[in-house]
């Protein structure tokens, strides 16, 4: 449809990513194209749009008209409540005051709608979530996905517990050995670890670990640059001026610097534009203050674990008994499949999170789901995963599949296959919510690597050891054939580490 070739060129400017062409007009011989943007604009962008909007004007003179808009919680209420009593009135009569609750992200939302009375159908529910989706998508930004929920009766409807009160609050540090470049005077920086949403008028501090120049389109040169301050990276960009550029190009990696700006959306993903630059670094001896964590949730709202046994376990490896330090502890092993494979900076998106629990030394609980994306996945994910942006329709989103994680893997160790990735990612998309994922952890990459002898330690290589099949590449398969290999690990070494 000409309509969707029009958005997918408009989204392609940084300020009209996820923008929603509400209507079009045409008076007097001019064709008026009105977009709708829940992110900063600029003049290029809007220039941009209107040389797109001219292609798509027939013949007629175009022009473009921008408006900003950011949707709230009861807006979409309402809007949800509109659609099923256009669309659905019989099901609609069934939904109670209060039965739709929403959740916005940083990029769209999820919605919930509570039914009771209503005769299950699984093909009806389907049209329902798809119906009310679509018209979202058409008239708000971003991406919403929706669940259904039923109770008996209508005047029974079931009502989730209020969440627990939890304020994140931000962990800055005093800047020590401070020295002009731009000379913004710079005296506290938030941890980078902590640099979750978007904010304005920012400083962050710590060591260059890489910086590269770079030149805009029409040859202003900038920077790019990552930065770490010992609770994580951030990779930004610096955009310079006169006065000041002969002076940044002689930073050099390992050097302590400073950068004050924004913390904004760009393209679905927080990118951080700085346009101050100072030299500075975190206090002497800089121990960062842990973080308290919000509350174990008191029930699961959107993935709900399942028993889970392994029919073979512990019969294939002469029968050794387990170690009784394992024996006493509890682990979760997960397994995540993402957009990418990028932990720093611009982090990936995770579109699957695959997990079993050991307990007793026995694989006891299953935890599995998709994750709601709002951009398109790479083809050589979908290659590689065999996920598709269809199967991901309807999926709830990340904080809220964090927030089920945490709860499922309260009390346990983690364990992964190259903790490096999955932990990472999932302590930056938990700590966004809240939740913190500090504790102790275990990698099967290390423990084969003390154990065995092969030509690598790739999954697949360390699966084919010890004679297990498994679908790789799929985040509850890798889960469970992690888990199966780690208690063998954990037999062989005939005790935990460390």
């Amino acid at each position: 449809m000409k309509s969707q070739a029009y958005l997918r060129e408009i989204r392609q400017a940084a300020g009209l990513s996820r923008a929603v062409l509400k209507k079009i007009t045409v008076e007097g011989g001019e064709a008026v194209f009105y977009l709708v943007t829940d992110v900063n604009y600029t003049e290029e962008d809007a220039a941009y749009a209107a040389e797109v909007s001219a292609r798509y004007a027939a013949g007629l003179k175009a022009s473009v008209r921008i408006m900003k808009s950011v949707p709230s919680e009861e807006g979409i209420k309402n809007a949800v409540r509109d659609i099923l009593g256009a669309n659905f009135p019989a099901f609609s009569a069934f939904v109670a005051e209060g039965g739709v609750s929403v959740s916005l992200g940083t990029a769209g939302g999820a919605f919930t709608i509570e039914a009771g009375g209503a005769e299950r159908n699984k093909e009806k529910e389907a049209e329902v979530l798809d119906a009310v989706s679509a018209a979202l998508n058409r008239s708000f930004c971003g991406n919403w996905v929706g669940e259904l929920r039923f109770t008996e009766r209508a005047e029974g409807i079931s009502r989730e517990l209020p969440p627990e009160e939890f304020v994140f609050t931000p962990r800055y540090f005093d800047v020590a050995d401070y020295g002009p470049i731009d000379g913004g005077e710079q005296k506290r920086a938030i941890y980078i670890a902590d640099l979750s949403k978007e904010m304005q008028g920012v400083t962050v501090c710590g060591s260059i670990t890489y910086i590269a120049e770079r030149a805009t389109k029409t040859g202003k040169p900038y920077f790019s640059v990552s930065l770490s301050d010992g609770t994580g990276t951030l990779r930004l960009s610096y955009f310079t001026k006169v006065k000041t550029v002969e002076k940044v190009r002689g930073l050099r990696q390992g050097m302590y610097v400073c950068f004050k700006g924004d913390n904004e959306l760009f393209n679905g993903a927080l990118s951080f534009r700085s346009t101050t630059v100072d030299f500075g670094r975190p206090p002497e001896g800089f121990v960062p203050e842990e973080r308290p964590s919000r509350p174990v949730p008191a029930q699961y709202q959107a993935v709900f674990p399942v028993p889970e046994e392994d029919l073979v376990q512990g019969t294939l490896f002469g029968g050794d008994a387990l170690p009784a330090d394992f024996l006493k502890e509890n682990f979760v092993v997960f397994d995540l499949e993402t957009t990418g494979l990028s932990t720093s900076g611009v982090m990936d998106r995770i579109i699957e999170v695959g997990a079993v629990k050991i307990t007793g030394g026995r694989i006891s609980e299953r935890f599995s789901t998709f994750v709601a994306c709002p951009t398109k996945l790479p083809p050589e994910i979908v290659a590689l995963t065999g996920i598709t942006d269809d199967m991901l329709v309807g999926a709830p989103p990340i904080g809220a599949v964090v927030a089920d994680f945490y709860k499922f893997a309260a009390g346990c160790s983690l364990v992964a296959h190259n903790t490096q990735f999955d932990c990472k990612l999932i302590s930056y998309y938990g700590g966004q919510e809240g939740y913190s994922f500090n504790r102790r952890q275990f990698d099967t990459v290390f423990l084969a690597q003390e154990l065995l002898h092969l030509k690598n330690y790739k999954l697949n290589t360390v699966a084919e050891y010890f004679g297990f099949e498994f679908n790789h590449h799929r985040a509850f398969d890798d889960a469970f054939v992690t888990a199966k290999i780690f208690i063998e690990l954990i037999r062989m070494r005939k005790g935990l580490p460390g």
